[in-house]
């Protein structure tokens, strides 16, 4: 599997012969140096963990470009719908979409999931969520993208029913577990992961600026830790 990371939570997973954005948020990511085009080039799906600006970032215009179908609660299928996006694959908390040669889970996470609406209301987008990708090809590795959550101990639940062997990791605090939050999560309750991504830092100036608390954290155990390069390809 090639995964790319463009800055906050967004990652580009390359399964056989599909691209699976998740949390494109590219347009305004401070991070992210490249393209649109170039990030989502051939992309086939677009799975979203829920519903804030810069998780749902450039979903519509990708998938009206590419024909990319998206995959998230039914809630921000509504939202999407209504903002002219058609190919849309609607499911919710604990439930399993088949995609050909992998499937996609949400998961619970703690968080919330809105975005505005007119005259300064707020539109409700359902429950935050986690999203765990499982290829079909056993060579090819269960990836956790854990979106914008605190620590909780049911993550040993998820461990157990998926044994991902990826885990994306929120750890910039304020708005997400911090490093002493996320190096707990990942030492209790998902020792088994051997491949460790840090995400959702280094973006806003009020979070963590860097991956480096979240390092030290791990302690021993740092080595599991694989702290990408934004727009740099790798593969696991």
């Amino acid at each position: 599997m090639k995964i790319t990371w463009f800055g906050h939570s967004a990652y580009r997973f390359e399964i056989g012969g599909a691209v699976v954005l998740v949390d494109p948020f590219l347009t305004g990511n401070s991070t992210f140096k490249g393209t649109v085009e170039e990030a989502s080039r051939g992309c086939t799906h677009i799975a979203l963990t829920h519903g804030h600006g810069d998780h749902i970032g450039d979903t519509a215009a990708i998938a009206k470009a590419t024909g990319a179908k998206v995959i998230a609660n039914a809630e921000i299928c509504g939202y999407l719908k209504g903002k002219g996006v058609e190919k849309l694959e609607m499911m919710n908390t604990g439930g399993t979409t088949d995609q050909d040669g992998f499937s996609v889970s949400l998961t619970i996470a703690f968080h919330s999931s809105s975005m505005p609406g007119e005259n300064g209301t707020i539109i409700d987008l359902g429950l935050p969520n986690g999203v765990v990708i499982t290829p079909k090809d056993p060579s090819e590795p269960v990836v956790y993208h854990m979106g914008d959550t605190d620590v909780f101990s049911d993550m040993a639940l998820i461990a157990e029913l998926y044994q991902p062997k990826v885990a994306i990791v929120p750890v910039g605090d304020r708005f997400t577990m911090g490093a002493r939050g996320a190096a707990l999560a990942m030492r209790r309750f998902l020792p088994d992961v051997p491949v460790v991504i840090p995400c959702h830092f280094g973006t806003f100036p009020i979070i963590d600026k860097s991956a480096d608390a979240f390092l030290a954290a791990m302690g021993e155990e740092a080595g599991r830790v694989r702290v990408p390069v934004i727009g740099a390809a790798f593969e696991v």
